[in-house]
Parts: structure tokens; C-alpha cells; sequence
């Protein structure tokens, strides 16, 4: 049996496109994929028709900043696990750091970025990412084959 390939979808979200594309050149790789959006209400529509895995995310957006994009996520059963990690220049101060913490990120990086530290932290929630979903397809080949086992056992007995 071939272990099925799975591409992970990174949803950048950032109103400034340079950001946009400094981020995609740190990030690109093999078995990824990067969708890039220019504004929180962009990027909750992307979030409606993909499976995404992480998200890079600007606090500060004009309208709907990564706050209040980050509180929509974690109000909506399909989106509340979604790691977020906040991308900022701005909001260094720490109540801007905890209002972003107590709104879902799991992490919360100052720019400008440090490839290396970027990497290193996307890397990793990717992993773990990776690590749910191959449970996810293991676990569906159990309840497949208990099933199968159970229907032949139910034939068997009639």
C-alpha cells in the first residue's frame, strides 16, 4: 500500500503585497502550498473552500484586522484548530502580544523576520499537521477494515 502524498495548504494573509511575496519566498517548498490573501475578509474565503493548515497573518489590516479575523476562525467548528501565527511590525507591545494569544495564535513573530526562525516555526506546526492527518487516514483504515471484518463475521453467522 503507497502512503498517499499529502500537500499543505499555508494561507498568508497580509494587506501589503511585498510582505506577501518576501513571505512566499522564505516558505516555498516541496509538498506546500501557499495561497496568498490581501485582507482578513480575503482570507476567512479562503479558509471556506480550503483545507488549510496554517496561517500567517498580519495584525494590523485595514478593516478587518488579524484580530478580528483570528476571533471568526475560532468561532467556526472547521477553522478553531488552525494554527495561527501572528506576523507583525507594529504591535510589539505586550498587550497587543497577549490580545493575540487570547485570540487563538500560537505564535507571534516581529518583522522583520529572521528566515531561518521562520522557517524553523512553520516547519514545525506543519509537522504536527502532517502527524494528525496520516492518524487521521490510519484511523479511517481501521474503522474500514473493522467494518469489512464485522460484516464478514455477520455473514458468516447467517
Amino acid at each position: 500500500m503507497s502512503e498517499e502524498r499529502i500537500i499543505q495548504k499555508v494561507l498568508l494573509v497580509d494587506d501589503q503585497p511585498a510582505n506577501l511575496v518576501s513571505l512566499e519566498a522564505i516558505l516555498e517548498a516541496e509538498d506546500r502550498e501557499l495561497i496568498k490573501a490581501n485582507s482578513g475578509p480575503e482570507g476567512l474565503k479562503v479558509l471556506l473552500r480550503e483545507d488549510i493548515s496554517l496561517v500567517l497573518l498580519d495584525v494590523q489590516m485595514p478593516g478587518m484586522d488579524g484580530f478580528e479575523m483570528a476571533e471568526l476562525m475560532r468561532q467556526r467548528k472547521d477553522t478553531q484548530s488552525i494554527p495561527i501565527i501572528f506576523v507583525t511590525a507594529i504591535s510589539k507591545e505586550k498587550q497587543y502580544v497577549f490580545k493575540g494569544y487570547q485570540v487563538g495564535a500560537v505564535d507571534y513573530l516581529f518583522k522583520p523576520l529572521d528566515p531561518v526562525i521562520l522557517q524553523s516555526k512553520v516547519n514545525f506546526f506543519l509537522q504536527l499537521d502532517r502527524q494528525r492527518r496520516e492518524l487521521q487516514q490510519k484511523l479511517k483504515q481501521a474503522q474500514a477494515h473493522r467494518a469489512a471484518y464485522e460484516e464478514a463475521k455477520k455473514k458468516g453467522t447467517e
